[in-house]
């Protein structure tokens, strides 16, 4: 049995995991899912100064008050910066990071800057045209998201508070827990992520895998992405 602790991704919460938990169950898993401070069913509490630290936070108290220990720390998406700053403050506590098509900064990074300044400019646009300058409206779903599950999905979604993606990470350890990659295959040539599947597959301390998969496993395959966890968490 292992115990799961999930950093979800932007605009997205605990909710979204939702087909995963039976599986996890199933296994005799442990499964804690924390939403950020500002989304999903805390999402009455968004304000301006909601930052990358905030999120940190959210997850590392979880890890705290619930005692976990030899945690395998999910980080998606966004919820890779998350993941790679709870590692950080309560290492002790983690057993392996797996990354699902996720961001994996170095220290100094934020977001914005491994998305690159056409995209960081596009988001921020966005925040300034539709989210009230400090929160940036959800991107669409992939595009094979199965239909009902996209209108399960898009009315759940919350912008993103700004700082979050801005907020450059501060990383001092230089022992990081054991990190897995998981890219998705069909993101496409060109994608966010193809830079740390990369990085994975070249530098020391990183295992690598692929899933046929878009950027949602957990909502479009999740039976394939539990028999690639579960594949991870056996190795020692």
């Amino acid at each position: 049995m292992a115990t799961i602790v999930l950093a979800h991704g932007a605009w997205s919460a605990a909710w979204a995991w939702k087909k995963m938990r039976p599986l996890f169950r199933a296994a005799g898993h442990e499964f804690f899912s924390p939403t950020y401070t500002g989304l999903g069913e805390r999402a009455h509490l968004s304000n301006p100064e909601i930052d990358l630290t905030t999120h940190i936070n959210d997850v590392a108290a979880v890890l705290e008050f619930e005692d976990l220990k030899d945690v395998t720390l999910i980080g998606h998406s966004y919820g890779g910066m998350v993941a790679t700053g709870v590692a950080e403050k309560a290492r002790r506590r983690i057993g392996r990071v797996v990354y699902l098509d996720a961001f994996a900064p170095k220290d100094g990074q934020s977001l914005f800057d491994l998305v690159g300044p056409q995209a960081a400019e596009n988001m921020l646009g966005k925040a300034k045209g539709e989210g009230g300058g400090w929160r940036v409206p959800a991107m669409p779903m992939p595009p094979d998201t199965a239909p009902e599950d996209v209108s399960w999905a898009t009315p759940r979604r919350r912008s993103q508070p700004l700082k979050s993606f801005e907020q450059k990470i501060r990383l001092q350890s230089t022992e990081p827990p054991p990190r897995h990659y998981i890219y998705a295959k069909k993101s496409g040539p060109g994608d966010t992520f193809r830079q740390f599947a990369e990085r994975a597959k070249s530098e020391p301390g990183w295992k690598y895998y692929e899933i046929d998969a878009s950027h949602n496993p957990h909502i479009t395959c999740p039976q394939d992405l539990m028999a690639l966890l579960t594949r991870i968490m056996a190795d020692k």
